[in-house]
């Protein structure tokens, strides 16, 4: 099945605004969006960050936008992301504010909204904060709140000193709840330079578990480089040398997981969600049987699932899909291949710790390692290429590319599939193909790259 993905925003892609700081996410951005949230989230606004080095620039544009516009700002400094929709419930506030680019390079940032309930805003709400940003640069940012506050009507900052603690405290009651230890476990954590610095490892340290962790530190420039989610080398050499049961890896916003098992080989989203989804299954919790995935799921986790009986509904990609389809059947656990994992027993966003915790709670439960869990699904070999291109939105006008697709699809008939889209957050393209081999899958793709390139204007 191929697809091509159909809106790309000005500003908002799949996940807030992103760009390079201070460049594409200008101050001017920042302050903007802050008085937006005012006007449309609320005058009470929770505001956490990860560890980039523009991350209290953008934060100081943001607040100020917050209160020239009569809000109160609320900050809870360097947090997981899925920690703010949390306090953002915990304090009733009109909305949570993330100063973050997730998983991309340290030049990027982003700024991301979750509303009242913690989930990520609606497309009519986004749009509204879309025509706020439209406006306010047509009038070269000039754009001033609708009712300008002074004196005691100036919006105020709060410091919220507890706000990791909180987050911690929910981590650990998910597991103490299930009369659960994780004692005798060894754990061994990449943080990535990023917001999980102290979370993730003190949670599990609570927990009972053993836990050695790298890339704790931080100075702003070194998030995801070369560690984390996307680049698990050092924790497999972690988990071998230290003889770790588990390795765990976390992006810079730590809303996502990637796991490594004990002899170091790698678990990806759609493995960890189909160990996670069958456990729930087997202690009755899997609500409806069903779990949610999207188009980039492995057609090995859908054959998995298929022999346990459950369903699994595939959307378009991006969490907020996977959420929205989540929320509209009452279905309990949901992912991304990437190891962006929903839990919404327990928080309303993707959440990288308590996908950890589920995961070594099965672990205990069945009293496997996470190799033989493991053995759940088998993989079908995928490809996946990401092709930096001049115009990214060619992608579905492109009558060559629709007949590449087609014409690929027809080679690969049922034992296989394509999917083309353009990234939400950068200058990319990404080429997708499964097939029942690797060398087929590769043969595939590169083919497809070499047409990306040459109907879309590759660049370096």
């Amino acid at each position: 099945m191929a697809m091509i993905s159909h809106r790309l925003p000005k500003y908002f892609g799949t996940d807030g605004v992103r760009g390079i700081a201070n460049k594409e996410l200008s101050c001017e951005v920042a302050f903007t969006l802050g008085m937006a949230a005012v006007e449309i989230l609320g005058p009470r606004l929770v505001i956490g960050r990860d560890t980039r080095r523009s991350g209290p620039m953008l934060e100081a544009a943001l607040v100020a936008g917050i209160t020239a516009a009569g809000g109160d700002a609320l900050l809870a400094g360097i947090i997981p992301t899925p920690a703010i929709a949390l306090l953002t419930r915990e304090f009733k506030a009109g909305g949570g504010v993330v100063i973050s680019a997730s998983h991309n390079p340290p030049e990027y940032n982003g700024i991301k909204f979750f509303d009242a309930e913690g989930f990520k805003l609606a497309q009519d709400v986004e749009d509204a904060f879309e025509a706020r940003l439209q406006k306010a640069q047509d009038n070269n940012w000039s754009e001033a709140a609708q009712h300008t506050p002074i004196g005691a009507e100036v919006g105020t900052v709060v410091a919220l000193t507890d706000a990791n603690e909180r987050y911690i405290a929910h981590a650990t009651d998910i597991v103490r709840s299930q009369n659960i230890s994780l004692a005798g476990l060894s754990v061994a954590v990449d943080c990535g330079h990023g917001a999980s610095f102290y979370t993730t490892p003190e949670t599990l340290r609570r927990l009972g578990a053993t836990v050695v962790a790298i890339n704790t530190d931080f100075d702003g420039n070194d998030i995801n480089v070369g560690c984390g989610s996307t680049n698990l080398e050092q924790l497999k050499k972690l988990v071998c040398e230290t003889g770790a049961d588990v390795g765990i890896a976390h992006d810079g916003d730590a809303d996502r997981l990637i796991a490594v098992d004990e002899t170091g080989d790698e678990l990806d989203g759609d493995v960890i969600e189909a160990i996670c989804a069958v456990d729930l299954k087997e202690q009755g919790r899997l609500a409806h049987d069903t779990v949610v995935s999207t188009v980039l799921c492995n057609l090995g986790f859908i054959s998995a699932m298929k022999l346990r009986g459950i369903e699994v509904i595939q959307t378009a990609v991006g969490d907020s899909h996977v959420l929205a389809a989540m929320r509209a059947g009452d279905f309990v656990i949901g992912g991304e291949q990437s190891g962006h994992m929903i839990f919404l027993e327990h928080n309303s966003t993707g959440d990288g710790l308590t996908t950890a915790l589920q995961l070594l709670m099965t672990m205990r439960r069945t009293g496997k390692t996470l190799k033989s869990l493991a053995q759940v699904m088998t993989r079908y070999p995928q490809v996946l290429i990401n092709v930096k291109v001049v115009d990214k939105a060619g992608v579905a006008s492109s009558a060559a590319l629709s007949r590449a697709v087609k014409e690929t699809e027809a080679r690969l008939g049922t034992r296989g599939r394509v999917l083309l889209r353009p990234s939400g957050t950068e200058p990319l393209v990404r080429v997708m193909v499964e097939a029942a081999d690797e060398q087929t899958a590769y043969d595939e793709a590169r083919q497809l790259v070499a047409i990306v390139e040459q109907e879309l204007g590759a660049t370096a």
